[in-house]
């Protein structure tokens, strides 16, 4: 399995005198596990828009203060060459090495000549973006591996708008990492010696402060909402809690119980090893809570607080709502809310992502509202709104949002905000409690209006380099799929976002002016969509499906037809690849 090549590699690491006790223990135990040694070090941590992500652990496909030096170095040589006398700003979670690694970043900057501003303390992903551009820096990092499970850690680059970098400039950082040697080409100074040279400084509390001013600033409630609504919250161990619980705070909501053991900083996540808010099993201890408070609301927003959760009372139980239909309920409050208080912009836009329930279409529709897809991943949300912004037109922007449960309602930042989507959901569910709604009924309010549509999203997980040749065939198998019936609707287009191209059934095809990516798109009739595509942060094949229907029980039946056969595709393409 190791050819010679990654033998030579994993020699130099054996014989470099690694900083890391943990990386050298680890070093040793796969000494005897080729396997093991085969998946650290088989090919280097795949630098994308995305940045970095992937399992802590020691080797050239592992995160550790290696990769993260040699990507920084990549990253400032890159900057040098782009720009005069450039700057950043870096932020970090709570997870495993996240400061050692936001620390590694700042001590390779420094030593290039970049000047650095670093958060003291962990800081959710927006404030990295807000400080961006608040501090008028050429761009930034932030220490996160999103809502992965505790093994991984990653690695986020921002540009100077304060939005993740595009693809032209990722693959320019990428040739200059490909050029370096991870012990041999990187600088580094001291922390310390980067603090008392001031080469690094610390970010202030006046940053945080005009961060959540601009949070606050995308408010849509006036004074005489009754705020005082019973709120269980869970940071999930994240980076949450401080700005979450001050911006509700700081907003009339003082009915807010912290769940205990997810209140503090803790990578290893003991009470919710999959700290994702989209997963029933991460907001169960939230759940117990709600019963015991009885609370009518629950919000959980994950490591990094880009991305927030939702469960509201149902009866005796609690519902966890989807991020397509926090997503559509935000729309419609955002729009009637703009509306009543008369800040409607002319020419308001919305902006989603493909995978994301095509229902909103209709929603902003009736609102006179302007939506527009974008491929998947905020960052393209995020360049959307910055070119408004160099149109003058900046105000034109009053929602984005992802199935993934990542909002923005407001220009101040270029990525999702857990901190604002948390301050509207409560916004939002106090104003309909006022009227003697809750956001279920609202919810099926717009069903009723709309027609029914079920939107679910399943992951596949291929780990190691067999599983991702694996899903580069089950792709290939899809992007060539001939059948005219998909689960028992007619397909009415396929489009390849990888090739740029739509191609009908009746044998006609138009171009896609968006930026290529590996994803394909089935159109079915009935309003029924099915997506398929690799993630490009975990070893995940991710098939998202939705379907129209009368109602949810036809809708439900129609999506486990097409789940069935889509397993069927995936599983069948697997089996014949491991032979």
């Amino acid at each position: 399995m190791m050819n010679s090549r990654m033998t030579e590699k994993l020699n130099r690491w054996k014989n470099h005198n690694l900083a890391d006790s943990d990386l050298v223990r680890e070093l040793d135990k796969i000494r005897t596990d080729e396997k093991a040694a085969f998946d650290c070090f088989y090919k280097d941590l795949e630098f994308g828009t995305g940045g970095l992500r992937g399992v802590i652990g020691v080797g050239t496909n592992r995160m550790n203060i290696y990769t993260v030096a040699k990507a920084s170095q990549g990253y400032a040589n890159y900057l040098k060459k782009e720009i005069s006398a450039p700057s950043l700003a870096i932020a970090y979670d709570s997870r495993i090495k996240s400061e050692v690694f936001a620390r590694t970043a700042a001590e390779v900057f420094a030593a290039n000549g970049i000047r650095v501003s670093i958060y003291r303390n962990l800081m959710p992903t927006p404030a990295l973006s807000f400080a961006i551009r608040y501090l008028h820096c050429s761009g930034g990092v932030v220490i996160t591996a999103s809502h992965n499970p505790a093994k991984y850690n990653g690695y986020k680059v921002y540009g100077c708008d304060g939005g993740q970098i595009t693809t032209a400039v990722a693959r320019d950082i990428l040739d200059c990492i490909c050029q370096l040697d991870e012990f041999d080409d990187v600088k580094r100074i001291s922390f310390e010696d980067g603090i008392a040279e001031k080469k690094i400084s610390f970010i202030e509390d006046d940053v945080v402060d005009a961060y959540l001013e601009a949070v606050s600033a995308q408010s849509l409630s006036d004074s005489t909402l009754d705020r005082n609504v019973s709120i269980i919250y869970t940071p999930l161990n994240g980076a949450g809690r401080y700005c979450v619980t001050r911006i509700l705070k700081e907003n009339g909501f003082d009915n807010i119980t912290v769940v205990q053991e997810q209140e503090l900083p803790d990578g290893n996540f003991p009470t919710c090893p999959n700290p994702n808010p989209e997963l029933p099993e991460a907001m169960e201890l939230g759940i117990k809570y709600a019963r015991r408070t009885g609370s009518e609301l629950l919000l959980a927003t994950d490591p990094d607080c880009d991305r927030v959760g939702i469960a509201v009372k149902d009866g005796q139980g609690y519902t966890l709502l989807t991020g397509n239909e926090t997503g559509m309920l935000l729309l419609d409050y955002i729009c009637k809310r703009r509306i009543a208080l008369e800040n409607m912009p002319k020419h308001a836009v919305v902006f989603k992502s493909i995978v994301t329930i095509d229902m909103a279409r209709r929603i902003a529709a009736d609102y006179g509202v302007e939506l527009r897809d974008v491929l998947t991943g905020f960052k393209f949300i995020g360049e959307q709104i910055g070119i408004l912004e160099e149109q003058g037109e900046a105000e034109r922007f009053i929602f984005g949002f992802e199935e993934s449960y990542g909002y923005l309602s407001g220009p101040y930042v270029r990525d999702k905000d857990g901190v604002n989507a948390a301050l509207l959901v409560c916004e939002m569910f106090a104003w309909y409690k006022s009227q003697e709604l809750t956001l279920l009924d609202v919810l099926n309010q717009l069903y009723e209006k709309y027609g029914y549509c079920l939107n679910r999203q399943f992951n596949y997980t291929f780990e190691g380099a067999e599983g991702f040749h694996k899903m580069q065939k089950i792709m290939e198998s899809f992007r060539h799929h001939e059948q005219s019936v998909l689960s028992g609707k007619k397909v009415l287009a396929i489009s390849d976002y990888k090739n740029s191209v739509m191609r009908y059934k009746d044998g006609t095809s138009r171009s896609i002016d968006l930026p290529k990516s590996n994803v394909i798109k089935f159109l079915l009739e009935g309003d029924s969509a099915l997506v398929i595509r690799p993630s490009g942060t975990e070893p995940k094949m991710k098939v998202y499906m939705s379907v129209s229907a009368k109602n949810k029980e036809e809708a439900e039946g129609l999506m486990e037809k097409m789940k069935v056969e889509v397993e069927t595709c995936i599983y069948a393409e697997t089996i014949f690849n491991t032979r």
